[in-house]
């Protein structure tokens, strides 16, 4: 069984997972020209940054994501339709999840899934198709029914059409990557590693794609002990 606990459910949801000391995923610093793009104004700019300094650093995750989720949900009732922003609420609310873990984490899942519903509803494409993409890993990694609404047959209509939307995409390969690695599909997971590893880079979001290759070499270890 791919999910014997919650807790070790929710402790999976590292995509859709956090801090303030700009570190990077193995703890080296960061460079000072990254840190400085937190300063941008834009709402959306401003989750996403904050977002990859928690996800790839050392603050406690709980509490930072509660407070970042506070400034997307004040983002979203300003601009309640705006698709990106919904999206990335959706994510931060997952992340929290993921940091929670437990029982308590679930009213948070249930939340980003809603997130995610409501931004496809007005543009499945927004963002290049970040919703199904954080949608998909969340049906791949909670548990099924009766404990929540985990679905792989689900997880995988979303990421697939995710890809149709972002071939190249760094994070579109890497989850569906790591889903094919969990079913134990590892000829193909490899292939679309190898695409997560040379996909372009993300304007303004350094941190994030430099935590990201971390996640991609981790999995690229893992396989290498399967094959």
């Amino acid at each position: 069984m791919k999910h014997l606990t919650i807790c070790a459910a929710f402790l999976l949801l590292n995509v859709v997972t956090a801090q303030a000391t700009e570190v990077s995923h193995d703890g080296a610093t960061v460079d000072s020209a990254k840190v400085a793009l937190i300063a941008q104004t834009t709402p959306l700019l401003q989750l996403q940054q904050r977002w990859a300094q928690i996800n790839y650093g050392s603050e406690d995750k709980e509490s930072a994501f509660k407070a970042l989720l506070k400034q997307a949900k004040s983002a979203v009732l300003t601009d309640p339709n705006n698709p990106e922003l919904l999206i990335w609420q959706g994510i931060i609310q997952s992340s929290t999840a993921g940091a929670l873990g437990g029982l308590s984490a679930l009213k948070y899942a249930k939340a980003a899934r809603k997130s995610f519903e409501h931004a496809m509803h007005i543009d499945e494409n927004a963002l290049t198709g970040s919703a199904m993409t954080s949608l998909g890993v969340l049906y791949h990694k909670l548990p099924g029914w009766p404990i929540s609404f985990g679905d792989d047959k689900k997880a995988a209509q979303l990421l697939t059409r995710a890809l149709e939307v972002n071939p190249h995409g760094i994070d579109p390969n890497y989850f569906y990557a790591e889903f094919l690695f969990d079913n134990k599909d590892y000829a193909n997971a490899a292939k679309y590693l190898q695409k997560a590893k040379m996909a372009p880079p993300r304007q303004n979001r350094p941190l994030a794609d430099e935590g990201r290759q971390s996640d991609i070499a981790a999995l690229e270890k893992k396989l290498k002990e399967k094959v």
